[in-house]
């Protein structure tokens, strides 16, 4: 079992940049982190849970709303107007997702994730309806460009409109690690998590590598085991590190083993998966890109939990570069948690959307990017 830095109370990222404050490797820009509220006992209950999907590669204007194996699915609909649309919902190679949930007279709303492009998701969060004045939490769920790559585009134009201190959960240091992609002998850059722009923001850095309380209402997993027959792709390479130019990830924040690796393959031990229990339904699980294995992502969430009723299971789950095989199994085991629906996202491949429809006859949803899906009593109007 690794040990992670990031689960004391309070650490200081060290402020380097614009301080005179150096290190070997190079120059820190000034935020600070602290560990995450924890998880203790069984999570919160929600009465009802919304999940909008801001930003996803797929979008269609006709599929239909209704309500949908457990599920009341909202499609967005053009507004009445008298000339014809000038803006439509953009779509990428990304994912991002608007949580509201209500508890009693609470309302807490999340932003997860940010997509590839500020242009996309400054369209769509405008387009949909949602009001970054009015978020209670930022969470990125792994340090992959296609779910943060608008981060910084979305904090420029709206920064001055986030409640002050706005908490930011990452799944601990090494989401700041620059990436790579490709073969090793003509690499991609793969981009780099912008301390800066967070700093900039004023956000309050909170590391969830632990099982974690989300903005009082949902709960993330922290670090996801590898228990099941799954063994995801690995696309990408993290540099351990600073560059001159501050970003990166700091190697004496990172698991011993890591510290000395230079540039490794990409095991996404941070990536954390975010949760919430909605009142007589059971557990809401979402996972961005399930790069540690979308079946271990649910099973951590039921052991943290201690839930093991699930109701929906949605988010990206990383099976399209897998073969056909695999995706049947894991659409099987995924069947075995008896979840009342699933909503494959983003880079779950259409191999694995067609297993699932044979393994959950009824229970499969078929995403689009500006869906909302209401999970728990009816929404209000």
């Amino acid at each position: 079992m690794d040990t992670y830095l990031g689960s004391r109370s309070s650490r200081r990222l060290m402020a380097a940049v614009g301080a005179g404050m150096g290190l070997a490797n190079g120059a820190l820009t000034g935020i600070e982190a602290d560990a995450a509220p924890p998880l203790l006992g069984a999570p919160p209950e929600v009465d009802r849970l919304s999940v909008t999907v801001v930003t996803d590669s797929y979008f269609h204007l006709f599929e239909s709303s209704g309500a949908f194996a457990g599920a009341n699915v909202q499609r967005w609909q053009q507004p009445a107007t008298s000339e014809p649309p000038r803006r439509m919902p953009q779509n990428e190679w990304g994912l991002s997702l608007h949580v509201e949930s209500i508890r009693g007279a609470e309302t807490r709303r999340v932003l997860v994730d940010f997509g590839y492009t500020p242009e996309t998701i400054n369209n769509n969060v405008e387009m949909f309806g949602v009001d970054p004045a009015k978020l209670d939490a930022l969470l990125l769920s792994h340090g992959h460009y296609d779910h943060f790559g608008g981060m910084v585009g979305f904090l420029a134009a709206h920064r001055h409109a986030l409640k002050p201190g706005l908490p930011f959960y990452l799944g601990g240091e090494e989401c700041f690690c620059a990436r790579e992609t490709g073969p090793p002998n003509a690499p991609r850059n793969f981009g780099v998590l912008d301390r800066r722009a967070i700093a900039e923001a004023k956000l309050r850095v909170l590391f969830a590598d632990k099982p974690s309380l989300l903005a009082g209402h949902g709960f993330t997993t922290g670090w996801i085991p590898q228990t099941s027959f799954e063994r995801p792709a690995q696309p990408s390479r993290m540099k351990v590190g600073i560059g001159a130019d501050g970003m990166g990830c700091d190697p004496a924040r990172l698991p011993a083993a890591k510290r000395s690796a230079g540039m490794m393959v990409d095991d996404f031990l941070h990536e954390q998966a975010t949760c919430f229990l909605v009142k007589d339904r059971g557990l809401v699980v979402m996972t961005s890109c399930g790069h540690r294995g979308v079946v271990n992502t649910v099973q951590a969430a039921i052991e943290v939990s201690g839930v093991s009723r699930v109701h929906a299971i949605l988010g990206g789950f990383h099976l399209m570069p897998l073969p056909a095989d695999y995706a049947h199994e894991t659409a099987r085991a995924l069947a075995r948690f008896e979840p009342d629906c699933l909503i494959p996202m983003h880079c779950s491949g259409e191999t694995f959307i067609e297993a699932a429809k044979q393994a959950l006859p009824g229970k499969v949803i078929r995403s689009s990017t500006g869906t909302r899906y209401d999970f728990g009593a009816a929404r209000a109007a």
